[in-house]
């Protein structure tokens, strides 16, 4: 089954109050609650445009993809790479590295996204 994880997306990109953010970005409240609590089921490509670039992401980055119990020999098939974990985000990592040291780690990843 394919989904929406939005709250994810928000969370990578270290966004607290994402209901705000949306609202503030030009979607309606509603709207805005619905992503925020995982109840989007369809959404019209202006929408993930828009949100891809605010977001500075691409459509993959919303979507889940959980398997049925159906499906057989999907192990090499291209929705894998949509199987995601919430369990390691970036912004959660960070708070964690002493203040000494992420000045390297700040190194680090500039010297990475030059390559």
């Amino acid at each position: 089954m394919l989904k929406f994880n939005f709250p994810r997306v928000f969370k990578a990109r270290g966004i607290d109050r994402p209901s705000r953010f949306l609202v503030s970005h030009g979607y309606s409240t509603n709207m805005a609650t619905r992503m925020v609590n995982d109840r989007t089921r369809q959404l019209n490509v202006k929408d993930v445009e828009k949100l891809c670039l605010i977001l500075n992401c691409t459509p993959n980055d919303f979507f889940d993809w959980i398997p049925e119990k159906n499906d057989i020999n999907m192990e090499n098939h291209p929705l894998n790479a949509l199987k995601r974990s919430d369990k390691i985000v970036l912004a959660q990592l960070i708070n964690d590295i002493p203040m000494d040291r992420l000045a390297d780690i700040e190194k680090l990843v500039k010297k990475e996204l030059e390559k």
